[in-house]
């Protein structure tokens, strides 16, 4: 499948893929590296830390690992801020070296330039295994699916899964009765979706839900606290 992904790069300079079996792309074409810190980082990961401050460590869950930006961030976060995070990650078709090694991510913020070998770290870590990726950053990344995976307790969920459109099943409630189920109490389920269907099927498994500002180019965007 890699043969086919073509990169691209996005209006804020960072680069994401184009995968014409789906005609779908990993990210938004206004910016994929801003969209990943909109709304995975200060929606999702930054949150649950100012509404619980020191509790340590931060367990995330990730739907589609995919390039590994989500990851390398809060890799990033973890280690500038000294807080623990273990990160629970799937995805089914890796990118090949020859793909990944070429993304830019981490030229486009010179301020964290010194994290950049953690970003070939991310990629060449072991599949289905814990591994120790630095100090502050724990990691396991399987080769599975939605369906299949065994879920851990998280207490943040970046839902990064491809557009409904184009993956329906990963967006069915099912699915997100299994994600949700496995999160902690007052856990953080965010995303870059807005669709009202998102919504009365997150509400319905006793998530609050909010409608926030999207990241640049789109307009909205959700994000689901568990009650309890």
């Amino acid at each position: 499948m890699s043969k086919e992904i073509k990169i691209i790069t996005t209006e804020d300079g960072s680069h994401s893929l184009f995968l014409p079996e789906l005609n779908e792309t990993y990210h938004s074409f206004h910016g994929a590296y801003r969209e990943s810190i909109h709304v995975f980082m200060l929606y999702g990961l930054e949150t649950w830390e100012m509404r619980h401050p020191g509790a340590k460590p931060i367990r995330i869950f990730e739907v589609g690992f995919g390039t590994g930006l989500n990851a390398w961030l809060a890799l990033v976060w973890a280690e500038q801020n000294k807080v623990p995070v273990l990160y629970h990650t799937i995805e089914p078709f890796p990118l090949e070296e020859s793909i990944y090694s070429q993304l830019n991510y981490t030229e486009i913020d010179q301020s964290i330039m010194h994290y950049k070998p953690y970003f070939k770290d991310l990629h060449d870590a072991a599949w289905n295994e814990g591994v120790v990726v630095s100090e502050f950053f724990n990691m396991k990344k399987e080769k599975t699916t939605l369906q299949d995976v065994l879920l851990y307790p998280s207490d943040v969920v970046f839902f990064d899964a491809f557009a409904p459109s184009k993956q329906p099943e990963l967006w069915s409630k099912e699915m997100l009765d299994k994600v949700v189920d496995s999160m902690n109490p007052e856990g953080i389920f965010t995303t870059y979706c807005a669709m009202g269907q998102l919504k009365r099927d997150l509400k319905s498994l006793g998530m609050e839900v909010e409608t926030l500002p999207g990241p640049p180019g789109k307009k909205e965007m959700t994000r689901a606290i568990k009650i309890g």
